[in-house]
């Protein structure tokens, strides 16, 4: 079946996207074809699409893609046609330590990904979707849910009376300050506007700091955890944020390292490191176990994500821009 895409030509770049067509076959045995309606943009995307890591080869872009099944293979229980679905970042990585490396299986770079109508792929590249969410809200957990999802309950064992630290307002940090107060935990949130702060306390966090009114933002949160530090750390900023997040963590305490909105390179505060026996984790999504647990914790507590804004498909390159110009709160996300 021909259907509609969005085409990144080789290195990308906006002047190098553009709306063709791409042929979606029957599906064969372990494969389901699926409807696809929403996406959602993460940074990485933007990476692709606009030529800061661009693609080899013309690629369909996006790894976040939501729909409805339209067809099962042989051998496929997992799924029937009419069931909602949602796109895992890892389409190898099913379960266990992760043991991929870079992105030449993550679909919208290594291989084609989302921005289109119809898809043919093996049914361990979805996972259901939760239950009652709209296509757009389901493709906003591919990455930023997940990674958030992650660091919290797989790699640090999130607990009721726990602290956790977010940075900004992006899509893995609303999901994080979501996580954390359904666990019982206290957040503590960042942000260069006060707008945006108190949007965050409307959704639950406990404590909010202004980061450019206050620079010194790891000594603050110390002050308001009695000296003690924040268990957990959402590191998304990168380079210009991470001595600040290790002055904020505890003795011991869990920083996840998962975005680079400041850069690719910087001086790593190792005393702070040492002396303070700081856990430092690198996170990259994560598996599709984890994306499983994630959707039945949904579908247990209704949770939903907050989705800012959405544009058409032919709209990407404005979606983008829209991204760059950090006036969004929560998702981003694309209409098929």
């Amino acid at each position: 079946m021909t259907s509609r895409a969005i085409i990144v030509q080789t290195g990308g770049g906006y002047d190098k996207v553009q709306v063709g067509t791409r042929e979606a076959a029957a599906p064969q045995a372990g494969e389901i074809s699926v409807r696809l309606h929403a996406n959602s943009l993460n940074y990485h995307d933007f990476a692709v699409v606009s030529g800061m890591w661009g693609p080899t080869a013309p690629r369909i872009p996006m790894a976040d893609g939501a729909g409805v099944v339209t067809a099962v293979g042989a051998g496929v229980s997992e799924f029937a046609v009419g069931d909602s679905v949602v796109s895992t970042f890892f389409p190898d990585w099913l379960d266990g330590q992760p043991l991929v490396e870079g992105f030449a299986s993550v679909p919208g770079d290594g291989i084609d990904g989302y921005a289109r109508e119809q898809v043919t792929a093996r049914a361990t590249s979805f996972t259901h979707a939760p239950k009652g969410y709209s296509h757009a809200e389901a493709a906003t957990l591919t990455t930023a849910g997940l990674t958030a999802w992650r660091a919290l309950m797989a790699d640090d064992s999130l607990k009721p009376g726990d602290t956790v630290l977010v940075q900004g307002t992006g899509g893995v940090s609303i999901f994080a300050l979501q996580f954390a107060k359904l666990a019982g935990a206290t957040v503590i949130a960042t942000s260069s506007s006060d707008d945006k702060l108190e949007r965050l306390k409307a959704l639950g966090a406990d404590h909010l700091i202004n980061y450019r009114k206050t620079p010194a933002w790891g000594e603050k949160v110390r002050q308001l955890t009695a000296n003690r530090g924040v268990d957990h750390v959402i590191e998304v900023g990168g380079p210009a944020t991470l001595e600040q997040s290790m002055i904020a963590a505890r003795i011991g305490g869990h920083v996840s390292l998962i975005g680079i909105l400041t850069g690719v390179a910087g001086n790593l505060p190792l005393v702070q490191a040492l002396v303070r026996q700081i856990r430092l984790q690198g996170v990259l999504v994560g598996s599709r176990a984890q994306q499983q647990a994630m959707v039945r914790a949904i579908d247990a507590n209704g949770l939903r994500p907050v989705v800012d804004k959405t544009f058409d498909l032919e709209q990407i390159v404005e979606a983008f821009r829209y991204q760059e110009s950090n006036q969004h709160f929560g998702k981003i996300c694309l209409s098929i």
